[in-house]
């Protein structure tokens, strides 16, 4: 999902073996995407900040602007600037359809992370009118659900998710979650193994491995291979 905006905006940008050394909105974000790609996010964010400042307040690409560093700034592990930059990219009527329905899935995330349910309830209901076929927006919801203590949204929310991507190793992860907090330990443990089994050489093993050993029980799926974060 990251920069999924910023792809669509800028797909007409001459691709270049390095970017402008100007100040123009196209140059600016050139870099905010070789930012992006090195792994960067926060020099990605400043910069796609600053390609929305140098733009006109109105343009439709200057919202897309916005959410792609909001978006960016949740990858840096600053919810408060994402909400900042979120909120302005949200202001305006710039975000149509699908980019409208990630940018306020990025915003619930930011709320989230900033401990402020409420709001991140709220946006991802939001969210839901234009991306119910994005399996995140579920995941999301569930895990959010939990923290909520809300166990009928959270089931609902997961067997959304698991119908639209059943075989995905990070929403099998969180249906185990949900099997947990809803009290059934056999049904997490299956999903945790599922997980295991469909990302052996992903960060899945290692988590499911460590979720089953929390309820006493001795991990069947193992690899040798390191997780990528």
């Amino acid at each position: 999902m990251i920069l999924a905006i910023a792809a669509v905006v800028f797909a007409g940008v001459p691709a270049a073996t390095a970017c402008p050394k100007v100040v123009t909105p196209e140059a600016l974000v050139c870099r905010a995407l070789d930012a992006q790609k090195t792994g960067n996010a926060e020099a990605s964010a400043l910069a796609f900040e600053e390609a929305a400042k140098a733009s006109s307040a109105t343009a439709p690409a200057t919202a897309r602007m916005w959410a792609a560093a909001g978006n960016m700034w949740i990858a840096a592990d600053q919810p408060g600037k994402a909400a900042v930059a979120l909120d302005r990219a949200l202001a305006g009527t710039g975000l149509r359809a699908e980019q409208r329905g990630e940018a306020l899935l990025d915003r619930a995330r930011a709320a989230e992370a900033q401990n402020d349910l409420k709001t991140a309830r709220a946006r991802s209901n939001e969210a839901a009118a234009t991306i119910a076929a994005d399996p995140f927006l579920w995941y999301f919801s569930a895990a959010l659900a939990i923290r909520e203590g809300d166990k009928a949204t959270a089931q609902a929310a997961i067997n959304k998710a698991l119908a639209l991507a059943p075989t995905d190793p990070t929403i099998l992860f969180e249906a185990g979650h949900v099997a947990h907090f809803l009290g059934d330990d056999g049904k997490a443990r299956s999903y945790w193994a599922r997980a295991a089994a469909s990302d052996p050489n992903g960060a899945s093993v290692k988590a499911a491995a460590k979720a089953a050993e929390l309820l006493g029980v001795t991990p069947t799926v193992k690899s040798e291979a390191q997780p990528p974060r």
